[in-house]
């Protein structure tokens, strides 16, 4: 199933005499150029594209052909952004060319998806350490010519797993915390340690000095590693970067397994993996922006912050809250909200939010939350008794039990959260049971 979002090229991406040209669409006018220049790590950069370009069409859990899909670009004042998600939606790769790796200027600010087609990819492969590498991203020209003739238009519709993994990604990077960091040389010889097969054994790993350590039981500060095959896309990039960090929420002992950020920096550019809990999980599924999407205040608040959104590097969370007269909470449900149109981004080295130039569906929240879709009908049914900490939901001829924690989740007796114990964030019975809380609270 792919987005409504579609996006045409007016001819394949290709490397001229006077530099590499990447076909785009979208944006304020037809065709615009988002960036003119030069980057200044030639080599490093294309190395970088080419790692998210393989990501995009590697399938690290149950690998069958090739994905093929088109990384997406987004031009944001001082820094370009290529991002994309594996075949099995269970890895982010992002390449940040940030303003020390740009040398020209970004007159136009947008997102569309890049073609990187397979003449493009051998192009990149052959840039070498003295070769300049000069990027266009929206040429304006209305004519492209190929060894195969003239202007050629493609159509990419972007895939919808692709938002609802950016939808999830932003919220559960916004947990995240600088758990480690070591140096290039250290972080080659750590990757080199780590199984070559494709394992599924949980691994923990912690400080350990100027490297890291494996464990397989998680500790305060640890960071989870499943699928440790899955850091493969790193391992090109490893010659030309300064250092490695690792980025993860909080563990304690008796975690289950959550999701991490590895990322290189080389100064002028930063290649990031964020990978799933496990293998098998598609960031697309993990219901992480469940609990945002549930306030009956959501979808207002979202059209406001649209409306405040400036193109500044970051998305200022203090600067909106003020400006809209509403409090921080609200405005990350707002930005979750216009996370499923995969709208917003989070940066964890600058541990700030990002956002992306995509058309906005206020509706769409709903069509890929089905849990989301069930609660409401619950919440409207009369479904929901309330008794203090604890309610019954009554759904299907069936009765269920749900209980708050001290820690804001809830339980529930229902399969679903038998199955999952919460790790692929609420049911439709607990999202009920919250919506009635909220809307207790507002009608006092």
């Amino acid at each position: 199933m792919s987005a409504v979002q579609t996006y045409r090229y007016l001819g394949p991406s290709v490397l001229r005499p006077d530099g590499l040209a990447f076909q785009t669409s979208g944006g304020p006018v037809p065709n615009p150029r988002f960036f003119t220049g030069f980057l200044t790590t030639p080599q490093p950069a294309a190395v970088g594209l080419l790692a998210v370009a393989e990501v995009a069409r590697t399938r690290y859990h149950r690998p069958i052909s090739p994905a093929s899909l088109d990384p997406v670009v987004t031009g944001s004042r001082d820094r370009l952004r290529f991002e994309s998600f594996s075949g099995c939606c269970g890895v982010y790769a992002r390449l940040d060319a940030l303003p020390a790796g740009l040398d020209g200027d970004i007159v136009e600010h947008g997102t569309t998806n890049v073609d990187v087609n397979n003449p493009l990819r051998e192009a990149l492969a052959r840039v070498g350490g003295g070769d300049p590498l000069r990027l266009s991203v929206g040429p304006d020209d209305l004519t492209v010519t190929t060894l195969g003739g003239a202007v050629v238009e493609k159509k990419v519709p972007l895939p919808a797993r692709w938002l609802r993994g950016f939808a999830e990604v932003q919220v559960l990077a916004s947990a995240f915390e600088p758990r480690a960091e070591i140096p290039a040389t250290e972080a080659a010889a750590f990757l080199r340690r780590l199984p070559t097969s494709s394992d599924r054994s949980v691994l923990w790993v912690v400080p350990a000095g100027r490297s890291l350590r494996l464990t397989s039981r998680p500790v305060p500060g640890a960071v989870c590693l499943t699928g440790a095959t899955r850091l493969t896309a790193l391992r090109s990039m490893l010659r030309f970067a300064r250092s490695l960090q690792v980025y993860g929420p909080t563990v304690a002992a008796g975690s289950a397994p959550v999701p991490s950020t590895w990322e290189l920096d080389t100064g002028a550019l930063r290649l990031s993996l964020t990978l799933s809990p496990e293998p098998y999980r598609g960031f697309s599924g993990e219901g992480a922006a469940l609990t945002a999407l549930a306030g009956d205040e959501v979808a207002d608040d979202a059209d406001l912050i649209s409306a405040l959104l400036s193109w500044d590097p970051t998305i200022d969370v203090d600067a909106l809250a003020t400006s809209a007269g509403i409090d921080q909470d609200r405005v990350r449900g707002a930005l979750a909200q216009l996370g499923t149109a995969g709208r917003v981004g989070y940066d964890v080295s600058e541990a700030a939010y990002f956002h992306r130039v995509m058309p906005y569906d206020a509706e769409r929240a709903e069509r890929d939350n089905p849990r989301l879709v069930g609660a409401r009908a619950l919440l409207e049914g009369g479904a929901v008794e309330s008794e203090g900490v604890a309610a019954t939901v009554r759904s299907g001829g069936e009765v269920y039990r749900v209980r708050r924690l001290p820690d804001d989740t809830f339980t529930c007796t229902c399969q679903w959260w038998a199955k999952h114990r919460g790790q692929r964030g609420p049911c439709k019975h607990a999202l009920a049971v919250r919506m009635a809380g909220t809307a207790a609270e507002v009608s006092r």
